[in-house]
């Protein structure tokens, strides 16, 4: 993944943000040290904005859709209330056993419940409302997954939705992989859906902030 931001004006942003919890950074550091691919990892900056998203919607019950190593996780269960829950869908079970390791560990890691399985399956199965959904998995499923995060999200929740940036390759046309056209596809989709309103955040690799139109 390219870095879109600079270091420096990351680093800046980090210093100025909620704190990244003890938890978190050990899990972050085992992942850049043992993870074939650690870049997955939501980071101290994102991880501190889905806490505000969080606590901004009131959320009581969190949908996660790719859980890698459980960062994200752990962010939504750190910033939810005592009686508040995380549904988290993966499908490898290498990450997940790290993940499991460090929610066992966490002082609220007892909100999180993980889903083994296409996430896809999972969602199906399950019943909303959900006050906000974090989508983080694969790309060519991320308009699916955006549909069904539709119908499972709470009337006032938000849909928050990972890497829409994709390293810059959204500029390129024609797209140049799978994964480029969906996520072209995806914010095409959703920017002219009338059910929603919308705005892409310059996050790290480019989040995108979706709730119900109020009209």
């Amino acid at each position: 993944m390219k870095q879109l931001i600079p270091s420096e004006i990351e680093a800046y942003a980090e210093a100025h943000s909620m704190r990244e919890s003890a938890i978190c950074r050990a899990l972050r550091d085992e992942t850049q040290r043992t993870m074939e691919y650690p870049q997955m990892l939501v980071g101290p900056l994102e991880g501190a904005f889905l806490k505000m998203m969080t606590q901004l919607v009131d959320a009581k019950r969190v949908l996660e859709i790719g859980m890698f190593t459980g960062y994200s996780a752990l962010c939504f269960a750190e910033a939810l209330p005592p009686d508040g829950t995380v549904i988290t869908c993966e499908i490898n079970e290498t990450s997940a056993s790290v993940a499991r390791r460090y929610i066992a560990q966490a002082p609220f890691g007892s909100k999180i419940s993980i889903r083994m399985g296409p996430a896809l399956d999972t969602m199906r199965a399950l019943a909303g409302p959900f006050d906000l959904i974090f989508i983080d998995a694969d790309k060519p499923n991320y308009l699916n997954y955006y549909r069904r995060a539709l119908d499972l999200l709470a009337p006032n929740g938000v849909i928050l939705i990972d890497n829409v940036l994709w390293s810059g390759e959204v500029l390129k046309q024609p797209p140049p992989d799978e994964s480029t056209s969906a996520i072209q596809e995806l914010n095409r989709t959703v920017s002219l859906d009338p059910r929603v309103t919308t705005v892409l955040v310059t996050i790290r690799d480019g989040v995108l902030v979706v709730r119900r139109s109020q009209n």
